[in-house]
């Protein structure tokens, strides 16, 4: 059995499927088990590459197997934390990132700059796997109970600095469903009371709030049949480019180069400042001291919204015409490549 650590959120699991495949591609009569939050299973089915998944949430504890695996594969981080925990499990042998701390010199050196699915692929490719970073899309789940067609917008974010202003959403969201767009904003259960402002902020009815309603096959389910997607950087962001859906993507103090959409994949857009970003992008999710793994957790913790001050400069600066100008440039490329 082959022990893969990713023990993380969606948009991190997402950006991890290139390597994930090269894994199952080089060893297909391996079982690969996935350590990662249970609420992920049906994502972890949809990538074709994983057996099974062993339920973990963070590194505060070692995964129940019932024997050690043959090797293990630490896709969360540099370690060391992750590496000790991998190490605790008494695989025959790890495939990770170099981290002298943990004891464990084999492998590259870490990269702070590198594209997430780069990272994952480089670090296989060092150990002689083979990966495609382009391998990203998923198959679409049935729309069972969940509106097609419709634009999404997902105001939500894991910090309140990396979201957009709720008025700008509510104007965005308006403006789109004058121009003719079924509008639905969609978020985690604690992020409710924030799509609730959206909403109500356009005019839309109480129907039109997805938050907190969904599981989240259900969700990727409603993305994958979407006709747009508007979302801060999240990972909302990372399952449309699985899916292949239009999406219009507002970064602040995260650097798309390091998190946003591939850039020969043209139904996609970034709105950003980077100048404005630089030198002030927010912590990753675990310390970089223990392990540096950053992406959104599954749900916001953080109040609604809050005054200007909360949001990040990046973010204020966005206006709602360039984002309506985005949306239709990939409309546009949408429907040419058609």
């Amino acid at each position: 059995m082959i022990l893969v650590l990713r023990a993380l959120g969606i948009g991190d699991l997402a950006t991890a499927v290139p390597a994930l495949r090269g894994l199952r591609a080089a060893y297909p009569a391996e079982t690969i088990a996935l350590a990662a939050p249970a609420w992920l299973a049906p994502l972890a089915g949809l990538t074709g590459a994983v057996d099974r998944l062993v339920p973990l949430s963070g590194l505060d504890a070692v995964p129940l197997l019932d024997s050690g695996p043959d090797w293990a594969v630490n896709l969360h981080g540099r370690g060391p934390q992750s590496h000790r925990l991998l190490a605790a499990t008494r695989p025959g042998r790890l495939w990770a990132y170099r981290c002298p701390a943990a004891a464990h010199h084999d492998g590259p050196p870490w990269r702070d700059d590198e594209h997430e699915v780069a990272r994952w692929c480089r670090l296989l490719t060092w150990y002689g796997v083979d990966c495609d970073p382009t391998d990203l899309l998923l198959p679409r789940p049935v729309p069972d109970r969940v509106p097609v067609g419709v634009t999404v917008l997902h105001p939500g974010a894991a910090a309140p600095r990396r979201r957009w202003p709720v008025d700008r959403f509510a104007e965005l969201a308006g403006r789109l469903t004058a121009a003719g767009h079924r509008v639905v904003v969609t978020g985690s259960a604690p992020e409710r009371p924030l799509a609730e402002a959206v909403a109500a902020g356009a005019g839309l009815p109480g129907t039109a709030v997805c938050a907190g309603r969904m599981d989240l096959y259900q969700f990727a389910a409603l993305l994958a049949h979407a006709r747009l997607l508007v979302a801060a950087d999240t990972g909302a962001g990372h399952l449309a480019t699985a899916f292949g859906v239009p999406s219009v993507l507002l970064f602040g103090p995260t650097s798309p180069a390091r998190w946003g959409p591939p850039v020969h994949r043209t139904r996609h857009r970034v709105v950003h400042y980077p100048l404005l970003s630089a030198g002030v992008e927010e912590p990753a999710a675990v310390p970089a001291a223990a392990d540096s793994a950053a992406g959104d957790p599954p749900a916001a913790d953080g109040p609604a919204d809050g005054p200007v001050a909360d949001w990040h400069p990046a973010m204020v600066a966005i206006c709602v015409d360039e984002v309506l100008a985005a949306i239709g440039e990939v409309e546009r490329d949408a429907v040419a490549a058609q």
